[in-house]
Order: structure tokens, then sequence, then C-alpha cells
């Protein structure tokens, strides 16, 4: 991995919010495919408008770590993670890499690094949620490379 990981700047969130656009592209595919249009829709509406919030959102969140993977200036991942000191569990709550630079190590390596931050402040388990949608194989395999276990859950959704 050449990529160079350092702690996220707000200069970085245009570039975080666009990279995961791209990132989550097929994932958005994935779900309207899983989940009909009519519930995509009702969950998401324009989906690249509620993940550019929902990005924006983690970015600014109180008690939110975050960190960027950059190959030469340019801002090709991310990572942001939180503490659940209550039960002593620290979550990855996102995690995107720009598509055309998958498959090379930036994905595993700011795994590692929340992971590693986690452990630091005290944290005794580390969790991340993803998908099981064909969508979300790549995350799985990220996850399952850094010897997180999965736990299988079941959501359901109806169209009210």
């Amino acid at each position: 991995m050449d990529a160079t990981l350092r702690r996220y700047d707000p200069q970085d969130e245009d570039a975080v919010v666009a990279l995961s656009l791209r990132a989550w592209a097929p994932v958005f595919a994935s779900l309207h495919n899983e989940l009909g249009s009519d519930l995509f829709v009702r969950l998401h509406g324009d989906w690249r408008a509620y993940q550019a919030r929902a990005v924006r959102e983690t970015l600014a969140a109180d008690g939110m770590r975050t960190w960027v993977a950059c190959l030469t200036a340019r801002v090709v991942g991310f990572a942001a993670a939180t503490l659940h000191g209550q039960r002593q569990i620290g979550e990855i709550v996102m995690l995107a890499v720009d598509p055309s630079d998958q498959g090379g190590g930036i994905g595993g390596a700011l795994t590692a690094l929340a992971t590693d931050w986690l452990r630091e402040c005290g944290m005794r388990v580390a969790m991340v949620d993803t998908g099981a949608d064909p969508g979300h194989a790549a995350a799985r395999r990220v996850y399952e490379a850094a010897a997180y276990t999965p736990l299988g859950v079941v959501r359901y959704f109806k169209a009210l």
C-alpha cells in the first residue's frame, strides 16, 4: 500500500464525500435491487443526497475520530470510528475507498488504524456493521481479513 494515512482535516470534507459517493454507488445499486424501488426510495430518496448528508454528519459528529488515506495529495479513502464507553465497545462507523483505488490494501490499512485506536482507547470489543447483499461483499472481505467475526443479523422492511 502506497497511501499515506493521516487524521482527517475539515478541508478534506468535499473530497471524502465525493469518494464516498463513488465507493457506495454499487452498494446502493445492490440495495435498490434487493429492496425494490418502492422501499429503496422510501428509505433513501435520492441516495446521493442521503449519503452525502450522512457522511457530512459523521465527519462533524462529536466523539468521532476520522482518518483519510492519500495518494500524493489526493484523498482516496477514509474511516471514522467512535467509542461506546459504557460497554467498552468501539465502532467503525464508516469506511470507504475510492473504487479506482480499491484492492490495494487501503481499506485494510484504515481498518487496522481505526481498530488500533479503539484498542488504545481501552475498548474491549471493536465492531462494524455492513450489509449481507452483494454490494457489500468487498467490505465483508476487508473486515474478515482483519479478523472481525461476522454475526448474521436479519433486518426486515415493510412499506407503510
